[in-house]
């Protein structure tokens, strides 16, 4: 039996690496991150135990490359559905939906991630991140910055503090609040991406534009 190729090793890598990925989504959404233990996550990944340390150096930094690899699946398949558009602010207002929907649909995993960029270790680098900062970097140059690498980290400050909120424990804002800011921030129609029922909160999507962006959001007065 001849040895298997060089590509075909890489491959068996990277379906290993989901797994455990994978496996990590979904037992830190069921049980939350303290009561998930890495022997957890690699019986439910059907992969050895030292097989996580090997890719992994700690749990923390497996919970960060895990989320962060749903997120850019989940903001890609955002931005590539159907229809698809290269239209700008429809794909930044996708983008806005796909992130805050992550923290109303998965506040357990979402709360834990954010937890853990606050700690010791902080915000870790790898390629699920850099895969997420591509395409949200895509976002910001589509929709028509002319300063790419100002913008992009300043979305990704705005988006992140927004899912704070949503999940901040006793004190949570209503995304479509959060929402309504961003949308007014970026100058988008309260109609793009996947809104919710009704208008914006604080008056009318005409009345939301024609406040302008960077505005706060506030109704318009209107003449008695």
């Amino acid at each position: 039996m001849s040895p298997r190729s060089a590509s075909v090793n890489e491959e068996l890598r990277r379906r290993s690496r989901e797994r455990l990925l994978n496996a990590t989504v979904e037992l830190v959404s069921e049980r939350g991150y303290d009561r998930t233990t890495l022997g957890d996550i690699a019986d439910r990944a059907g992969a050895a135990r030292g097989l996580v340390s090997y890719y992994f150096p700690s749990k923390r930094q497996l919970l960060q490359a895990a989320v962060h690899r749903l997120m850019h699946l989940t903001l890609e398949a955002a931005l590539e559905r159907q229809p698809h558009t290269d239209d700008g602010p429809e794909r930044m207002a996708r983008a806005i939906d796909a992130i805050l929907g992550l923290a109303v649909d998965r506040p357990v995993l979402m709360r834990q991630h954010m937890a853990g960029i606050l700690q010791a270790e902080g915000f870790v680098q790898c390629q699920e991140q850099q895969r997420l900062a591509e395409l949200l970097r895509d976002t910001v140059e589509r929709h028509g910055s002319a300063d790419a690498d100002r913008e992009y980290p300043l979305l990704r400050a705005l988006l992140m503090g927004a899912v704070v909120a949503v999940l901040l424990p006793g004190a949570p804002m209503p995304p479509q609040v959060l929402r309504a800011e961003l949308f007014q921030r970026f100058g988008l129609d309260w109609k793009l991406g996947d809104p919710p029922d009704g208008p914006p909160p604080g008056g009318s999507r005409s009345e939301l534009l024609e406040q302008g962006p960077g505005q706060p959001l506030q109704p318009r007065l209107r003449a008695k």
